[in-house]
């Protein structure tokens, strides 16, 4: 990673990162589109999903709170830690979650463990835990979760009926990139801020606080993921007939009307909007309350250092 004291001095690094990815991604569409080269696809994939999480990242770094969070870290924990959350949600879903109203919450259940453990395996070794490198670490995870998942979004919408799109591949990670920032990197940066709120060099406590924050992280994350269809239910409720309620399971309404296609729409944004509300909301006031909350006596104390040999025995004496 470029060095980090330069990051740290700076304090706009992010932005030099995002206008310099921005660019290289538009010239990547214009050149794209004007020669069809289909060898530019992967770098306009890769391009637009890496884009705004790593310059939420590097944001982030720059109000690190401590020396330990490091470049290395902050990358491990970016591609690492992801790869370990993408495989380790993706297995379980393929076996274990169906079509059905509790899909969504599967997912949201799965994924955000996945992420969690990544992070806790990652950061055992920190000897100062504190809430600020937590929501840093967290997010970390979360973001390089967001964007190999964008990825492969994106990868998936460039294959049509009628071949090749790019403009759905644009629009894609137009869309994802936008909300990114209210997605996986928030929801991770606030299992980080619960985890590491309590911890100690020598132990990670696994508390019944902590196992709040996860299932209502994994509810935001699964209500989320479920807005279209709820966007397609409350639709159908105010302007649907019969025959289109049987097609509501699956997203979409059968035949739909130029109001129900507006109001469709207008309940997505308007649900996604209170669900990030609900999240920086949440993120935020763990912030606020870290200095003045008071430990908890109670949980399962995970212990996390490393065990040193005597220094009898190092020195062989």
């Amino acid at each position: 990673m470029v060095a980090t004291g330069a990051l740290r001095a700076d304090g706009r690094a992010w932005l030099r990162i995002f206008l310099c990815g921005l660019t290289l991604w538009l010239l990547t569409v214009v050149i794209t589109s004007i020669t069809k080269n289909s060898h530019l696809v992967p770098t306009l994939v890769l391009l637009g999903s890496f884009l705004v999480p790593v310059t939420f990242l590097a944001w982030a770094f720059e109000r690190r709170g401590t020396g330990e969070i490091t470049g290395s870290l902050v990358l491990n924990t970016f591609i690492a830690g992801a790869v370990m959350g993408v495989l380790a949600a993706s297995a379980p879903e393929v076996y274990l979650l169906h079509p059905s109203v509790w899909l969504f919450l599967g997912a949201g259940l799965l994924e955000e463990g996945a992420k969690l453990a990544a992070l806790a395996w990652l950061a055992r070794h920190l000897h100062t835990k504190s809430v600020r490198d937590g929501l840093i670490l967290g997010a970390s995870v979360g973001f390089g979760f967001a964007a190999f998942e964008s990825a492969g979004y994106a990868f998936t919408a460039l294959f049509t009926q009628r071949g090749l799109s790019l403009m759905n591949l644009i629009q894609t990670e137009i869309l994802r990139g936008l909300l990114a920032p209210v997605g996986h990197g928030l929801w991770t940066a606030v299992l980080g801020a619960v985890l590491f709120a309590p911890s100690t060099r020598k132990h990670f406590l696994l508390s019944g606080r902590l196992l709040l924050a996860y299932l209502g992280v994994a509810l935001l994350h699964a209500v989320w993921d479920s807005m279209h269809t709820i966007s397609v239910m409350l639709s159908l409720m105010l302007t649907g007939s019969s025959d289109q309620y049987d097609q509501v399971l699956r997203g979409y309404i059968l035949h739909p009307s130029p109001t129900q296609v507006h109001l469709v729409a207008e309940f997505d944004w308007l649900g996604m909007a209170l669900v990030a509300g609900v999240g920086v909301g949440w993120l935020v006031r763990e912030c606020r309350a870290a200095q003045r909350r008071r430990p908890p006596s109670t949980g399962w104390r995970v212990p996390t250092a490393r065990r040193h040999r005597p220094l009898a025995d190092t020195y062989g004496t």
